[in-house]
């Protein structure tokens, strides 16, 4: 079973959230990361750019494909992990530390899964 750390908050499409009052750090989590295989490549928006919960806001390279990546939370890009640019790996070593994605000024209140409920969701997807 893959890892899900009790103090963040998914989504349905396996992205993760960890919400810090209006900011929130946004990932991918350890199954989806599992399920990709090795990443080569991640492409993120721009500083500044609005991500809109459920809707798309990069994509994310592995060896076996290429997927969108969606956002878990809507608001203002604040921040992005350059280093996954020479470092795409970080997101399969470490996707709830080094390999996070993007930081978030939130624009409204995030409706998401609690880890408890995504657990019950990665069980009904085997």
């Amino acid at each position: 079973m893959a890892e899900i750390p009790q103090d963040l908050v998914y989504t349905r499409t396996h992205e993760w959230a960890r919400i810090e009052g209006d900011a929130a750090t946004v990932g991918i989590t350890d199954h989806a990361q599992e399920e990709l295989g090795d990443v080569v490549f991640v492409e993120l928006p721009e500083v500044g750019s609005s991500v809109q919960a459920g809707e798309p806001f990069g994509t994310i390279e592995s060896v076996k494909a290429v997927s969108d990546l969606y956002s878990p939370v809507s608001g203002e890009v604040t921040e992005v992990n350059t280093s996954l640019e020479e470092s795409p790996e970080k997101v399969n070593e470490d996707p709830y530390g080094e390999g996070w994605l993007l930081r978030v000024r939130l624009s409204e209140e995030p409706d998401l899964l609690s880890p408890e409920e995504y657990a019950r969701r990665l069980e009904e997807e085997e």
